[in-house]
């Protein structure tokens, strides 16, 4: 079983910048590929970034590109979601999540997710 609890959440302003934290925790917690997810209320869920479990290779939702960037931290079993040029479209609760694969993340396919936390972005 896999823990996963996030941080870093809460209030940004459009143009700026917000970071998330996932910690992970658990048996073979540190083997898993590592990505975020969001939803938005009334919209589905929307893949945001993945990284492999070795943090080597990374992946964006279309929407990101350019302005999130996702990493790890591989001894703190920790990955973080850097956003920048917040927009107000950014705005949903962010979810971490765990699979065997990026592919299986991409799809929005994961074994463990955590609770979420809120993102609110002013304009």
């Amino acid at each position: 079983q896999v823990q996963l609890v996030e941080s870093g959440g809460g209030l940004g302003q459009a143009g700026g910048s917000l970071r998330l934290s996932c910690a992970a925790s658990g048996r073979n917690s540190g083997s898993y590929a590592m990505g975020w997810f969001r939803q938005a209320p009334g919209k589905e869920r929307e893949f945001v970034a993945a990284i492999t479990w070795s943090g080597a290779t990374s992946y964006y939702g279309d929407s990101v590109k350019g302005r999130f960037t996702i990493s790890k931290d591989n001894a703190k079993k920790t990955v973080f979601l850097q956003m920048n040029s917040l927009k107000p479209e950014d705005a949903a609760v962010y979810y971490c999540a765990a699979a065997g694969s990026t592919y299986d993340l991409r799809k929005l396919k994961y074994d463990y997710e955590g609770q979420g936390t809120q993102v609110t972005v002013s304009s």
